[in-house]
């Protein structure tokens, strides 16, 4: 598949809400995920730790909405822009946040995404 191939499949199940069926289709074994932070959490390697820290987060958090624009196109990469409306579980304080990700693909799977936060 193509990056622009890649980017309308993955986003059409973003949009729909399956963010984890997104992720094992196209996330590439060695998928790295690297968030805008810094210590032990920042980055995960493997497909196993991005799906674990994946399943951390929704753990943490309970989703009331999220809405995904995009895909946005460049070479072999693409972006999404999440909104997002969550309460943190434990704490119980309700936040509204937007992030943008990039994406990069190679081969037709996603090898690395980043995030942004707004």
């Amino acid at each position: 598949m193509s990056t622009q191939e890649v980017a309308a499949v993955f986003t059409d199940l973003c949009k729909s809400g399956a963010f984890e069926e997104a992720g094992r289709r196209f996330w590439a074994p060695t998928v790295r995920s690297i968030e805008p932070f810094e210590g032990p959490e920042a980055v995960a390697d493997g497909i196993d730790a991005v799906m674990g820290k994946s399943a951390w987060w929704y753990g943490a958090h309970e989703v009331h909405a999220v809405t995904t624009d995009g895909p946005f196109v460049c070479g072999n990469q693409f972006a999404l822009r999440f909104d997002m409306d969550v309460t943190v579980k434990a704490t119980g304080e309700r936040n509204a946040g937007r992030e943008v990700a990039i994406y990069t693909v190679e081969d037709g799977k996603i090898v690395e995404e980043r995030f942004f936060y707004g």
